[in-house]
Parts: C-alpha cells; sequence; structure tokens
C-alpha cells in the first residue's frame, strides 16, 4: 500500500509521524512510502535520511494521494489550545482515503464529521483500549511520559530556587519542594524527574491505587480524608466525579499547595474537561517565586486561572498552561510516536488489504469513521446532541 506522511499543519507541532527507522521497516514489508518535503525537519530528520531508508519525498498533494495517510494530528481537528479550525488540507483527501493520528475526537467531535463529509476512514489513536495486545500501540502512554518530563524541566527553569540541596562554603540550600498532582504516565514521569533533579516530592491521585506506583517513583503520597472507592474506571483511568467532590478536594489540598515551591497538574479525565484542582486563592496563596505547569491545559487545564499555551503572574506566582509538551522533545517524542503508529498500520493492514474488523477492539474503539458515516458511538451521539432537535 502506499503510506503518506505530510507535514503537520498545526502550529507548533514539530513531531512527525514516521520516522526513518519506521519507514525502513514498513518499505520492508512492501509497502511503498511518501513523505512530504521536510516532513522531518523539526524533529532531527531531513529529507536524506528518509530517501535513504527507501521512501520518496513529494509535494504535498501528491502525499495525500496515498491510500493511508498518517499523522501526529489529523488534519481538521485543531489542537492543543488551539480554537478548532478547518484544516485546507481536508480538500486534498481523497474519499476512501485511510487517515491515522490523534483527533481527540470526544472533546472536538465536530472535525470528525467533515471527515465523514469527505469519504474518508479515520482512526484516532487516543481511542485505543487498554489491552495487553495495544501496549505497543499506545500513543497517549508514550506522549505522556515526554510529557511529564518535559512539565519538570519547565517548571525547573521558571522557578527561582535550584531544585536539589546544595552545600556550598556559603551555607546550604534546602531541596525544593514539588507537589504533582495526577499520578498518570505523565505525572509519574514527573515524579520520577524532579526526583533525579533532587527535589523533595508528593503527589496525589484520586486513585487508591496510585500510592504505591507514587511510591515506586519517589514520591511520597500525600493522603487526604476523603472517599474514593468509585475513583477508577474499569480501564485503569480516573473517573469523573461530582463537583462537590472536587470542593471538598481542592479544600483539603490547599495546605500542600501552599507548602509547594512547584505544582505540576497532570490530571484528566478521558472524554471530559480536566477537573479544576487549583483555585485562584490556592495559587495566590503560593510563595512569590513558585510555579505552577498545568500539563492538562489542553483538556480545559486544572488551574482555575491558566490560560492555554500562555505563561501568566499571579500575585508573584508564574503559571504556565503548554498544551504540546512532546513536541519540546520532537526527536525522541516522534521515536516513540512513529513505533506506536507504524504498529498500528501493520495490525490493521490484512493480506488482502484493510482489515475493518468490528470485533477486534483496537480497530472498532479507534475508528470513527467509514462509507461516509461517522461510526464511533460515543462521537456521533457528541455530534447529534450539537445538532439542533438531534437530527
Amino acid at each position: 500500500m502506499r503510506i503518506g506522511v505530510p507535514r503537520e499543519a498545526t502550529a507548533g507541532e514539530t513531531r512527525v509521524a514516521l520516522t526513518p527507522d519506521e519507514v525502513r521497516l514498513l518499505v520492508d514489508r512492501g509497502h511503498e512510502i511518501v513523505i512530504e518535503h521536510g516532513a522531518g525537519v523539526a524533529a532531527g530528520h531531513p529529507d536524506e535520511e528518509y530517501v535513504k531508508a527507501g521512501a520518496r519525498t513529494v509535494a504535498r498533494p501528491l502525499a495525500f494521494a496515498a491510500d493511508i495517510v498518517l499523522q501526529v494530528r489529523l488534519v481538521g481537528s485543531g489542537g492543543g489550545g488551539e480554537e478548532v479550525r478547518e484544516s485546507p488540507d481536508l480538500t486534498l483527501l481523497r474519499p476512501g482515503t485511510t487517515l491515522i493520528g490523534l483527533a481527540n475526537p470526544l472533546s472536538h467531535p465536530d472535525p470528525v464529521g467533515r471527515l465523514a463529509e469527505r469519504g474518508v476512514t479515520a482512526f484516532s489513536l487516543d481511542l485505543l483500549p487498554r489491552i495487553t495486545r495495544a501496549q505497543a500501540m499506545d500513543v497517549l502512554s508514550s506522549q505522556s511520559a515526554i510529557a511529564g518530563y518535559r512539565a519538570t524541566l519547565v517548571a525547573a527553569a521558571h522557578a527561582n530556587r535550584i531544585l536539589p540541596m546544595m552545600t556550598t562554603a556559603a551555607g546550604s540550600l534546602p531541596p525544593a519542594r514539588v507537589l504533582v498532582l495526577g499520578a498518570g504516565v505523565a505525572g509519574l514521569q514527573a515524579i520520577a524527574t524532579a526526583r533525579r533533579l533532587g527535589a523533595v516530592v508528593h503527589a496525589y491521585d484520586i486513585r487508591p491505587a496510585a500510592r504505591e506506583q507514587v511510591e515506586s517513583v519517589g514520591g511520597q503520597f500525600v493522603d487526604l480524608p476523603l472517599d474514593t472507592s468509585a475513583s477508577e474506571t474499569t480501564g485503569g483511568y480516573a473517573q469523573a466525579q461530582a463537583e462537590e467532590f472536587y470542593a471538598r478536594q481542592r479544600e483539603v489540598l490547599a495546605a500542600a499547595v501552599a507548602g509547594s515551591d512547584i505544582v505540576i497538574a497532570t490530571a484528566q479525565v478521558p472524554g471530559k474537561p480536566a477537573p479544576i484542582l487549583l483555585t485562584e486563592d490556592m495559587v495566590r496563596a503560593m510563595r512569590p517565586g513558585s510555579v505552577v505547569v498545568d500539563a492538562a491545559a489542553a483538556q480545559g487545564g486544572n488551574c482555575a486561572v491558566s490560560v492555554a499555551d500562555e505563561t501568566i503572574d499571579v500575585s508573584g506566582v508564574t503559571v504556565l498552561a503548554p498544551t504540546n509538551l512532546p513536541s519540546g522533545a520532537a526527536a525522541h517524542a516522534s521515536r516513540l510516536y512513529a513505533r506506536n503508529i507504524a504498529n498500528f498500520t501493520r495490525h490493521l493492514i490484512g493480506d488482502g488489504g484493510l482489515r475493518l474488523d468490528a470485533d477486534d477492539p483496537i480497530i472498532r474503539d479507534t475508528l470513527l469513521t467509514r462509507d461516509g458515516d461517522v461510526v464511533h458511538p460515543q462521537v456521533r451521539e457528541l455530534l447529534l446532541a450539537a445538532t439542533p432537535e438531534g437530527k
């Protein structure tokens, strides 16, 4: 099959969907790979590397003449804190093209409807089920690991103090105190990175099972007197709670936040806006020079005062809300993403072409559109709910 990789259209997106290593593996399987000129440059891969790996470099319109198009962010899907917008690239997609990437469709369903109208078969890898067979394709986990690492470095760069304890002839400096909210993949990587930098790290997660994971990477778990018996889904994700729960959570978290030099917020609930864990009053109670990194900003944010992709000052506290942390380490983020998406693509392609097996949860759960229709049940419901009289 012909597999095309275009340049990413979203502003600030420096990752690329395939690296030369993955191109080589796909070419060895008999596929033709076409790469748009310059698609991998920002991730450290010039066109020459792709040519050596067996790909052709082409102009953008030819890239979209492929049977399968691989992207980081699907055309038309917008991304991060940006307003969802129509992409001019959508008109270049032929009906019947298979499109694979990240669409964030449960938060931004409208572009999925436009892909269906275009006759595109679209898959969104952020909907992969949490099953053993899908682990090698788990884009969210690989990119969240990079995001957690980058969130800590961003916080350290903006803090007015160093993270490790340091003893000098002029006296000793105590280690910084870091609080991580949310102990998923991003949170655990943030904890581990802050510990490697020498900080004292505390962490909180609504899921009781997270305690062992937090402690395994060197963090100290923050116990709150809250009923969290219904806090986790069967898939291992955090379960959304009532606003009364979040209000009580913020109340008892206030002391831990006020005593921290850095707060890194990573808590997210799939398909829903990120819960507000930090109020403006909580931020103002932190010492001047402290830092908040809202790593959940792409889903609305955990901090009430954060503004997507902006850095603001609140009573001397720096609040950052980056929506695309993995792009800050584009080479390694692309390497992991490319491996994930190539594994998914190989799984999708059978001996006779595309294998659209409705009994396979990997395919069924990620399939957004097919034959001109939105086929993903949750996305379809969201689109119908947004239509007058549900039509």
